[in-house]
């Protein structure tokens, strides 16, 4: 049996609170099914890691195609602030990973996976926002570093349904499996 994490993107107050800066439509209508796979990981005292982003003030860490936006536009992300926070809904506890990015995938310059690989997870499954950009680059990059990848499709949003489904049908073709929270809840005994 492939010893297994689950990995939550970006839940943060800045993407997912409506009216928050970088809101994404819809995201917090996922936060109900993210809830369940963490509590069944939880349940199974599996590795959970909350990735999530951090950009400096004066916008030093941020990528260049965000920048303009973040310097003239109201910020995000910003440590200490209410934004950058994980939301209530899914506050890590203790035992769990906090693993900070500021790029689009999970992978590029943190430790995730120098701490996958030490503890031996070979499967991760994937779910936050948002499609294109966070969950689709730390897909592409886990599938790259050779871990087998599973996406629970509702538990992740994009601003637009079409969005979202080009993206899946993407993910679907490198070889993730792309499941729904009920799909995965109902064979969840394999993992």
């Amino acid at each position: 049996m492939k010893k297994t994490a689950l990995i939550i993107i970006d839940m943060q107050n800045d993407f997912v609170l409506q009216n928050a800066p970088q809101c994404i439509v819809g995201a917090e209508a996922i936060v109900p099914n993210i809830q369940k796979v963490l509590t069944f990981f939880r349940s199974k005292n599996l590795p959970i890691f909350h990735v999530y982003r951090e950009y400096r003030e004066d916008g030093s860490d941020i990528e260049k195609t965000r920048l303009d936006d973040f310097l003239t536009q109201q910020k995000y992300c910003v440590p200490h602030t209410k934004g950058c926070e994980i939301i209530d809904a899914l506050t890590p506890i203790e035992g769990e990973y906090k693993i900070v990015k500021n790029r689009f995938s999970g992978f590029m310059q943190t430790e995730l996976d120098f701490i996958l690989r030490r503890l031996d997870i070979e499967k991760i499954v994937v779910c936050g926002i948002q499609y294109p950009n966070c969950i689709r680059a730390t897909i592409f990059d886990g599938v790259a570093l050779g871990y087998e990848v599973t996406l629970i499709t509702d538990a992740t949003e994009a601003q637009t349904e079409e969005i979202a489904t080009a993206n899946i049908v993407d993910i679907a073709n490198i070889g993730v499996e792309c499941i729904t929270t009920k799909l995965f809840m109902n064979k969840k005994e394999k993992l």
